[in-house]
């Protein structure tokens, strides 16, 4: 399947779906622009998400198997997934949407690094030469040296710092993940694994907001908007991603899914007034021509 060349019909459907992962972390900074505190937005998108998911898996009457692997491994994975959502919201909150989502991309390589430290699998050649692209094409999106903001390098770490490294942390977490989910429990139907990882991230972050108070809903309108709108877009993303993608002959992971930053970048410059420079832009295509080249190599 991976190697199947896309119909119009499937590439129109992975774009859109990339501007829909990338318009849920738009809708969240509204949200937390508004009220919304990051714990009730996990909570809130990974329970919606798990009962549109689990109401596929009941409809289908998909049969669940679980292995003492899987007991084992499940919960280190929700732990995870729900230490990488907090994470990408918490920075979504403090840095422009897109550049966040950028400092994400870097996963593959951390994907590599946790399959090398945990399974002893040497990286790639091709992630070894895309390692230094991405690099440079993040330094350059991020303008690591505050040349592009003209504050310098010190006021734009001061102003950035904290929402990177809060992007960086998720995309260790979601490389962690990956490697954990293509060693053991890979075998595991990937519905059940989502519903399973959802609600289990959905009842951690509950847990989460009863330490802060409880949830912190919406003080204006705009906020209910953003809320509604980041669980309807994630939720819809997961949906079309587990029924109609197979349908078209599309593995979930496709490569064309890397866009997202772009997407983002694009929505969030009318939603929120976020704009980059062209040396920003430049950077943010590095990012994502490699993520995506690493993606679409032959294995």
């Amino acid at each position: 399947m991976a190697a199947q060349a896309l119909t119009p019909q499937a590439f129109v459907t992975l774009l859109l779906l990339a501007c829909m992962f990338g318009g849920n972390h738009v809708a969240a900074r509204v949200a937390l622009d508004h009220g919304v505190d990051v714990a009730t937005a996990v909570a809130v998108r990974s329970l919606s998400t798990a009962l549109v998911v689990g109401l596929i898996v009941w409809v289908n009457r998909l049969p669940l198997a679980m292995k003492p692997r899987h007991l084992r491994v499940m919960p280190a994975i929700s732990l995870l997934v729900a230490l990488q959502s907090a994470c990408i919201y918490s920075s979504v909150a403090r840095i422009p949407v897109g550049l966040a989502l950028l400092a994400f991309n870097t996963y593959p390589l951390w994907t590599a690094a946790a399959a090398w430290a945990l399974y002893r699998h040497r990286p790639e050649r091709a992630v070894l030469l895309a390692m230094p692209v991405i690099l440079v094409g993040l330094g350059l999106a991020l303008d690591v040296t505050g040349a592009a903001s003209g504050l310098g390098a010190q006021a734009q770490w001061g102003r950035m710092g904290a929402g990177v490294a809060f992007a960086i942390v998720a995309a260790a977490a979601f490389g962690l993940v990956l490697a954990l989910t293509q060693h053991e429990v890979a075998d595991l139907d990937g519905r059940w694994r989502t519903t399973m990882t959802m609600a289990m991230v959905g009842l951690l972050a509950l847990a989460g907001t009863a330490t802060q108070g409880g949830l912190h809903w919406p003080d204006a309108s705009a906020g209910w908007w953003g809320l509604a709108l980041l669980s309807l877009l994630y939720g819809t993303a997961f949906t079309v991603l587990f029924t109609l993608l197979p349908k078209l002959g599309v593995v979930g992971n496709s490569p064309i899914l890397n866009v997202e930053p772009v997407a983002a970048l694009a929505l969030a410059w009318p939603v929120l007034g976020q704009a980059v420079t062209p040396v920003q832009g430049v950077g943010a295509l590095l990012v994502v021509g490699a993520v995506m080249a690493l993606g679409l190599r032959r294995r």
